[in-house]
């Protein structure tokens, strides 16, 4: 089974153009299920029948995984088998008789206008690390591009005369605007703050860290979650929230959700619409604390 799930993530690497973290997803419930069928003896995929999966699915379920989690392994599983039958390594999908629990959609947690500003002013710009952090929060803010995709920003991918980065995601592109705010930040991290942290290293990463390194995911996330505390901000601050605010924050603002749709990334636009709603419930909140009749 190992070999046809290599097969499966070379699948979709070179054919489907999917990103890393898509492959580590789908590589890493693939193996949860082949641990599963290993304990049963089984470890060719021709040798797996419908109950094996279904009772995969159970025991997931009783480990009390979340709904998500469980819809996500079933999605997993069923792409895999798509790909089995596709090359004909079995004669039967079996994965289609696997129904995914409802899951509920939760909105998205977003700050206020005031919270994402009161975060981007907490970095002083008076020292090397100061420079890139505000650099790095005015940019996510600015552009809603992933933590991922930000820490492997290439300094090639900012066009710092233009305004706009390009980000990657697998073999996709797409070019992003940012705002002055953020250009005067990335600007002065570049003049005063990269060459300092680097050192005697050498990289074309544009965030690096305090030794010369590229920035990392956990760096980051430490250093926002720091910044949080410091405005005084008492909800749950992640990356992610930044991204959302991004979002959610244009569209209150006017703007039209295919612009949205593109600078995030999304490849459905109903994935984008959720941000419509935070706008309207946002509307109604507005209305009425502040309608005299509300």
């Amino acid at each position: 089974m190992e070999q046809a799930i290599d097969a499966f993530i070379i699948y979709l690497h070179n054919i489907k153009k999917t990103s890393n973290n898509t492959e580590m997803s789908y590589r890493r419930d693939l193996n949860k299920l082949r641990s599963f069928l290993a304990l049963r003896n089984i470890e060719n995929v021709e040798d797996i029948c419908e109950e094996d999966l279904q009772d995969f699915v159970k025991e997931l379920e009783e480990q009390q995984f979340k709904a998500a989690t469980v819809s996500r392994h079933i999605a997993s599983i069923k792409a895999f088998y798509h790909f089995l039958c596709k090359e004909q390594m079995v004669e039967t999908d079996l994965a289609e008789a696997l129904h995914a629990p409802k899951v509920e959609k939760k909105l998205p947690e977003i700050m206020t206008v005031e919270e994402a500003v009161s975060l981007l002013d907490q970095p002083t710009s008076d020292t090397p690390k100061g420079m890139r952090d505000k650099a790095m929060l005015e940019l996510l803010y600015a552009t809603g591009i992933r933590v991922t995709e930000l820490i492997s920003l290439r300094l090639s991918d900012v066009n710092q005369k233009m305004g706009y980065i390009v980000c990657r995601d697998g073999n996709k592109e797409r070019m992003i605007p940012y705002g002055n705010q953020a250009k005067q930040a990335v600007a002065q991290y570049l003049q005063g703050g990269r060459n300092a942290l680097l050192q005697d290293y050498a990289t074309d990463v544009l965030f690096v860290n305090c030794s010369g390194q590229p920035m990392s995911r956990q760096g980051f996330w430490k250093l926002i979650k720091s910044y949080a505390r410091q405005a005084g901000i008492q909800t749950e601050i992640t990356p992610h929230t930044l991204r959302h605010s991004f979002a959610a924050h244009l569209v209150e603002n006017g703007a039209d959700l295919r612009s949205v749709q593109e600078m995030l990334g999304h490849s459905d636009i109903s994935t984008t619409q959720i941000y419509a709603t935070l706008s309207q419930n946002h509307l109604r909140e507005v209305y009425a604390k502040a309608h005299p009749r509300g």
